[in-house]
């Protein structure tokens, strides 16, 4: 076994003997001191059109709602169930949207931490900690913060921003398939899906899509040539 792999296993196994702790990690923060815990996430890293949205969700203490989960785990209609659950639930939210120019213009992740950081500084109520999925913390942002890759399916604030930020996302090219009948973005939502690709074949990119993603690039080049 390669070292890659085998580091890959060690770093697996790691996290899973911390799935307990982490799972009380929001408790354990909030026993430290910390009332207003913000989970951030983001949707849309890997499409090839439109936007990148994050969510910055401060949870009630006492409000407990079941089935918080990695967005992606859930099916659409219990996404929807939950964005209105969450909505209700007097959580503190907030949304950071960056379009696909200056996703070209600074790249995906940096474009994806702008659009968390966005999502802060737009909370109403100034967050104490962050919690953040994946494996960077926000940059200039002066709070403490932890970065919790698969955070979104181990920490209840972090899954209510990956659902907030999901559904978001998906209302937004729900809008943009009406305005772009030759592509099918209420289905593929953008990412690189074989009908997608061949939309864009046979259409061409639009306004909305990545021009430095790779094949939105390649069907540029081969147009010059």
């Amino acid at each position: 076994m390669d070292d890659n792999k085998m580091s890959t296993i060690l770093k697996l196994d790691r996290l899973k003997k911390m799935l307990p702790d982490m799972a009380q990690l929001e408790a354990s923060l909030i026993q430290k001191g910390f009332k207003l815990i913000a989970g951030v996430d983001e949707a849309g890293r890997g499409p090839l059109a439109g936007p990148v949205v994050a969510a910055a969700v401060i949870l009630p203490v006492d409000i407990e709602i079941d089935g918080l989960d990695d967005s992606k785990k859930l099916s659409a209609k219990r996404r929807d169930i939950l964005f209105d659950e969450i909505a209700a639930s007097g959580a503190i939210c907030s949304v950071g949207i960056i379009d696909n120019q200056t996703i070209d213009r600074v790249n995906i992740l940096q474009a994806s931490l702008l659009a968390m950081r966005k999502a802060v500084v737009s909370l109403e109520n100034k967050p104490e900690y962050i919690l953040v999925d994946g494996a960077y913390t926000i940059p200039n942002l002066s709070l403490p913060q932890m970065a919790i890759v698969g955070g979104d399916a181990l920490c209840r604030s972090i899954s209510a921003a990956s659902i907030i930020a999901k559904v978001t996302r998906d209302r937004i090219m729900d809008k943009y398939d009406e305005l772009y009948p030759g592509f099918s973005f209420a289905s593929h939502r953008g990412y690189p899906t074989r009908k997608h690709i061949d939309e864009l074949k046979e259409n061409g990119p639009t306004e909305i899509h990545r021009r430095t993603f790779r094949p939105v690039e390649q069907l540029l080049k081969q147009k010059i040539l």
